[in-house]
């Protein structure tokens, strides 16, 4: 009759493969997005590169959209290695509240009308290559997209993000002198967005996350998604599984309660992301050469008569008109005017067109 007993060294064996399966298991888990945090990364890129278009919109003087977001998981070099050169790599570091490195790809055509509109042109270039002074100026747009984007999520996430100004990359056909801080082999998120600028762009710009910040960010929103519910609130009620999915509005009609207070819960979520208010008192058109120009004393005739209301924006759309006053020494604005609800719904439908 056989030992059907097992020997010690075979114990052993199974207890090392049953350890080396599960940190298997635990390292695919750590490479891999569930579909809610993607649903998070979203999230917040929607309201980040919301804010990022609102920046870059000022900057140019253009409509600017950055819309859609769409999160896969590949690896830097798989992604790199499908894109058709040249294209604009803009690295940024995180210093503070997530630690790391953050990438954003966009195509050199796209960064070049950007840079055109910096530098006062009107954006109608093709160019396959930028000089100095371009990648200057987009480095610029750059910095300022990208510091409004990370000030929202400070708010939304309510930690203070942190960053470096960017530093923008132009990759040419000699792929080896482009070395990123990534890993080229380590898994990354990849969040895709739609960008729209005026009538010269309609693309796409691409923001690519390393896995273990991307599930760190995911992580934060969650928890605080959490927080903001009730015991018994459905978790569904208040973080939506679409980024873009409209917030519930209340009808108040019977049945409609639950909805409501949901709808108050998902908006009280964002009541602290700041939003950019500009009052324009006029505007006018130079050259680059008459800016040049500009000496302490010159005087910049406005487009606009002098006892004409200024306008006053919230993130680019008209809310309302007033007049300039003087409080303690500081200037401010006397609201007039509130414009009509309706033609403020129209103004902000006709952003998104």
């Amino acid at each position: 009759m056989s030992n059907s007993f097992l020997s010690q060294e075979e114990i052993d064996a199974l207890l090392k493969q049953t350890q080396e399966g599960e940190k298997k298991s635990e390292d695919a888990l750590a490479t891999e997005l569930t579909d809610r945090e993607k649903d998070a990364l979203g999230e917040i890129g929607n309201i980040s590169m919301g804010s990022a278009a609102t920046a870059l919109s000022q900057l140019i003087n253009q409509k600017v959209t950055i819309t859609t977001p769409k999160v896969i998981v590949t690896t830097l070099e798989e992604l790199l290695a499908s894109f058709e050169v040249p294209y604009v790599v803009v690295e940024v570091q995180f210093t503070e509240g997530i630690q790391g490195s953050n990438l954003l790809i966009i195509k050199v055509s796209d960064a070049a009308v950007i840079a055109d509109l910096m530098m006062g042109g009107d954006g109608k270039i093709e160019r396959e290559e930028l000089s100095d002074l371009e990648l200057s100026a987009l480095g610029e747009a750059m910095n300022q997209m990208i510091g409004s984007a990370a000030t929202s999520m400070s708010s939304m996430l309510h930690n203070s993000i942190k960053i470096t100004p960017p530093n923008v990359t132009q990759v040419s056909l000699d792929e080896d002198a482009y070395q990123p801080y990534l890993d080229k082999e380590a898994q990354v998120a990849v969040v895709y967005f739609k960008m729209v600028v005026g009538d010269l762009v309609n693309s796409e710009i691409m923001q690519v996350i390393p896995i273990d910040i991307a599930k760190k960010e995911a992580e934060m929103l969650l928890s605080l998604s959490f927080l903001e519910q009730d015991k018994d609130e459905p978790a569904e009620a208040v973080y939506s599984s679409s980024p873009n999915q409209p917030l519930p509005e209340p009808t108040g009609g019977p049945g409609d309660k639950d909805t409501a207070e949901a709808g108050t819960r998902n908006i009280d979520l964002i009541l602290d992301v700041p939003l950019q208010i500009s009052v324009v008192l006029g505007k006018t058109k130079k050259q680059i050469k008459e800016v040049l120009n500009l000496t302490s004393g010159s005087i910049v005739e406005l487009e606009k008569l002098a006892d004409e209301p200024v306008d006053i924006l919230v993130n680019g759309t008209l809310i309302a008109q007033g007049e300039v006053v003087v409080v303690n020494e500081n200037f401010g604005v006397k609201i007039t005017n509130i414009i009509d609800p309706v033609e403020r719904i129209n103004n902000l439908r006709r952003r998104e067109l």
